[in-house]
Parts: C-alpha cells; structure tokens; sequence
C-alpha cells in the first residue's frame, strides 16, 4: 500500500490542486443560491406559476442530498480522480443542458442531475486540500476551502442578480461549462488518489442501501419544500412521503449496521466530536442557509429592491468571511480550542440576527445592512473551519472523507430545513399578525375611520373617482399597509427566533470537551482516506 503522505503536495502542484478544488467547491455552492433571484424571470419565461419553478431549487437540493452520504463509497469504487472528474463533467453537461431547457419539466430533470454531479465536488474537494497539505498546514488548508464554502452562499445572489439583470437567466447555468471544463482538465492531470482495497463485486454492492436512502432523503426533501406550499398533512403525497421518508430512514439504518459492506458507514459516529460536528454543522447550515434565503427575499418582495440590488448587498459577508478564514486558520494553528471558537460565532451570530430584528421596517435603507452583514461575515467565519476541524480531528484514514460527507450532508439538511421551517412559520406569522393589525381597523375606532374617510378625499380630489370607488380604494390601500406591516413583523420574527437558537447553542458548544492531544490531532487528521 502506498504510503499516505504520498498524498501530501509542494509547490506549484499544491497551488493547483487547491485552486481546483475550491473552484469545484464554488461551482456547488454558487448554483445552490444564484437560482434564487432568478425565479420571477424563469416562471414569466416558461409559463409556470411560483410553485412549479419553485422545483428548480427542490430539485438540486434532492440530488445533493441523495449522493454526499455515498461519495466515500464511491471514491473507493471508482477512485477519487476518476470519480470527481464524472462528477465535473456530470455537472458541466447538465448546466449546459439546464440553459437549453425549453420547458420546465426538462429544467427540474437536469437540476437535479446537476445536483447528483454537485454533491460530490463540495465533500470531495474537502477531502483533496486535506490530504494536499503536510499535518502542521491543516487548519491553513481548511480555511483555504472554508473561504469557498461560506462565500459561495453568499456570491449566488449578486452574480445571479447581475446576469438576470443584464444578460438573461439560462447565463447563470452558462457561466458553469467553461470553469467545469478547465476543472476536468486539471483535476485529470494534476488530482491523485489513494490506493484502496479492492472494489465491491456487484453482489457485495449495497444496493438495497443505496436505494433506502435515495427514497428517505428524497421523501423527506420534497416534504421539506413542498409541504407549506401543499397545507402539510392535509395533502395526501405530503403525508404519504413522510411516512416513506419516516419508514426508509429506519430500515436505512438497520440495513447499514448489518450489511458487510454498506454503502454509508454509520459506525464512525461512535466518535464523540463527529457526533457533536454533525449536529452543529445542521444548525450552522440553518443559519447560513436560511439567512441567505431570508434577506434577499425581504428586500425585494418588501422594500422592493431589484434582484441585483439585492444580491450586491451581501457582497460586505462575503468580503468580511474571506479576510476572516485565513486569520481563523492561524488562530486554530495556534491552538485556540475549537469549541472557544464556534461558542463565539454562535454568539456572533445572535448579534447578526438581534441587529437584524432592531433595523426592520417596511422602508430600512441600504446602508442600514452594511454593519449588520459584516457581522454576519464574522460570525461565519468564526463557525465553519472550528466545526470542520472539531468533527475529523480524531478520525483516521477512509473515516475522514466518511466524516466529512456526514458534516456536508448535516450541512446540506439544516439548510434545507432552515428554508421550510422559516417559510411555514413566516407564512402562519403573518396570519396571526394581519389578523391582529387588522383588529384596529374598525368603524367603531373613530381614528380608524377618520383616516379612511381622509384617503377618500385624497382619492376623489386626484382622480375621477366616484365617492364609492373612493372609499373602497382606501380600503384596499389600508389593508395592503397592513400586510406589508404584517410580512416585516413576521421577518422580524424569524431574525429574533433564529438568534435565540444560536445563543442557546452558546453554553452546549462549551462544555463539549476539547481534544487536548493537539499534536495526536494533526497526525489523525494527516492521514488520508483508504
């Protein structure tokens, strides 16, 4: 077997076999967030209604989420070179083939194949800068790659925003086939893998595993996207999927601890720091997921900003998470305890989230995020590599690529449950305060009724409006001031929610015991998938 620091690169190939793995890395998490702010023009472009396109994000979601649990797996069947570069190549033909798409069918279909090719290159390029750098470099290598994945949520908005804007939506799929080119071409040339044992014969192959999963992630994805747009349970696929999600996931589990060979390994969750990295790396993907979804959603259906205004204005995080990373990296190399570390981004988050439910109002200025972002910024920045490192520090060999797919899949997951837990609660949010904003609004309140009859007036004296025309304008113009006050309530709900979680996590994160061998660490983490 060939030794494991064979793996290690210098020079100019490390430099390449970094850039490569980042720009993989981007190309994931850029179209899992840049398909947000193009929404309106493709539902106009293919005739469909919200619900319809809003499958082009369900989709992708689904294929990530299927395929990450299986990339360990899959590296040692295929060998990690051979399959990263299908999963560029899957992924570059499928952008090409989601641009060309004429209906939106073809669209979903070729989504979600994206997603199956996209899925790979986030967990893989983790494992490939890893096992690119020598032991004493690690915590420098995980900032290196953490820059891609906190920017890249964060990049998606503003250079969707830019393109709809200026050129059209099919570009933000186009600007993926020459950067997936050059990624094949360098990672066939420059990417190597490890020895492993021998492949699985298609009889020792975890089939019955594989498809238990793709049914219970698929089943509980679509639950998760689809169910307040279906009213939950009293849909019948809804409830029906949650029951297969339900009973796949635990004949899953059972297939997997019996099975001689399965096809995800969930015996490496007896390490007590993955076990905590999973569960924290589910609430930082919440958080980071869910804010990226929440803001630009609140400046252009509120304030009405146009999708590039919107995307330009988490450009501040971005540049404030990318100067952070390397800092952070030397901070853990010096051997600042990990969970010190994700204690003050969780704090630093609430703050983000605290500042965020003080400034909301139906007319918050621009300048107003600035600071606030930059917090957020901070607050990511601070989350992200410590969680990364506290879950693969004590893991050894293939248990690191297997580790580091659990983290990206928990990632991936609170994600996606940060987006359907905050748009049900947003939706029945503002129910409850329409409904209580619209309690004041009476004949027998006389200043209710005065202002009513006062817009009346305004009505009749500007337009040939009749008294009754007039009267019923004002009342339309009354209630949708409160609906519009209603959705910035119901923001200001899930900002002040989602920090409380954050602060609780605060004590949890430091109680959890710290690896205090630093040095047994970075031989752990130095040894590379099998």
């Amino acid at each position: 077997m060939v030794q494991q620091n064979s793996l290690v690169q210098y020079g100019a190939r490390r430099v390449i076999i970094t850039i490569t793995a980042i720009m993989c890395a981007l190309l994931e998490i850029v179209d899992t967030t840049i398909v947000n702010v193009a929404i309106p023009n493709m539902r106009g472009s293919l005739s469909v209604n919200t619900t319809e396109v809003a499958w082009v994000i369900t989709a992708y979601a689904i294929g990530n989420v299927i395929i990450i649990p299986m990339t360990s797996w899959l590296s040692q069947q295929f060998g990690r070179r051979n399959y990263f570069a299908a999963s560029i190549i899957l992924f570059t033909i499928c952008s090409f083939l989601c641009g060309n798409a004429s209906g939106i069918t073809e669209l979903v279909i070729f989504r979600f194949l994206q997603g199956v090719g996209g899925g790979a290159l986030l967990v893989t390029s983790q494992t490939i800068i890893t096992e690119s750098y020598p032991p004493e470099k690690r915590g420098m290598a995980q900032a290196i790659y953490g820059m891609g994945v906190i920017i890249g949520p964060t990049l998606g908005p503003p250079l969707g925003g830019y393109i709809v804007e200026h050129i059209s939506w099919p570009y933000i799929f186009y600007i993926n086939i020459p950067i997936g080119i050059i990624a094949t071409l360098m990672t066939l040339e420059f990417v190597q893998s490890p020895k492993y044992g021998e492949k699985s014969a298609a009889s020792d192959v975890d089939w019955l595993g594989i498809a238990l999963l793709a049914v219970s992630v698929g089943s509980l994805q679509y639950v998760l996207e689809k169910g307040q747009d279906d009213d939950w349970f009293s849909s019948k696929v809804i409830l029906t999927l949650t029951i297969t999600a339900f009973f796949g996931f635990f004949f899953f589990i059972w297939r997997e601890l019996t099975f001689r060979n399965p096809v995800v390994e969930l015996r490496v969750l007896k390490n007590g720091n993955l076990r905590v990295g999973t569960i924290l790396s589910f609430i930082m993907g919440f958080g980071l997921y869910g804010s990226t979804f929440i803001i630009p959603l609140y400046t252009q259906t509120t304030l009405g900003w146009t999708a590039q205004q919107s995307g330009m204005l988490m450009v501040p995080a971005a540049l404030t998470t990318a100067v952070m990373m390397p800092l952070i990296g030397q901070l853990l190399q010096k051997g600042i305890p990990n969970q010190y570390m994700v204690a003050g981004g969780m704090l630093t988050f609430f703050i983000f989230t605290f500042w965020g439910y003080k400034i909301m109002t139906p007319d918050t200025g621009a300048s107003d995020f600035t600071w606030m972002l930059i917090v957020r910024g901070v607050g990511m920045g601070f989350l992200f590599m410590p969680i990364t490192m506290l879950s693969l520090s004590t893991l050894k060999g293939k248990q690191i690529g297997q580790g580091a797919a659990f983290t990206g899949m928990m990632r991936q997951l609170g994600g996606s449950f940060g987006i359907a837990i905050i748009t049900t609660f947003m939706a029945s949010q503002v129910v409850v305060h329409s409904a209580n904003l619209s309690n004041h609004i009476t004949n027998d309140d006389p200043s209710a009724h005065q202002r009513i009859v006062g817009m009346a007036h305004s009505f009749t004296s500007r337009t040939p409006m009749t008294p009754d025309v007039a009267l019923q304008s004002a009342y339309k113009a009354i209630y949708y001031s409160i609906a519009k006050q209603a959705a910035v309530l119901s923001y200001m709900d899930v900002f002040l929610y989602l920090g409380v979680m954050f602060l609780i996590c605060v004590p949890f994160v430091l109680i959890v015991k710290g690896n205090k061998k630093k040095k047994a660490a970075k031989v752990d983490m130095s040894e590379a998938m099998h």
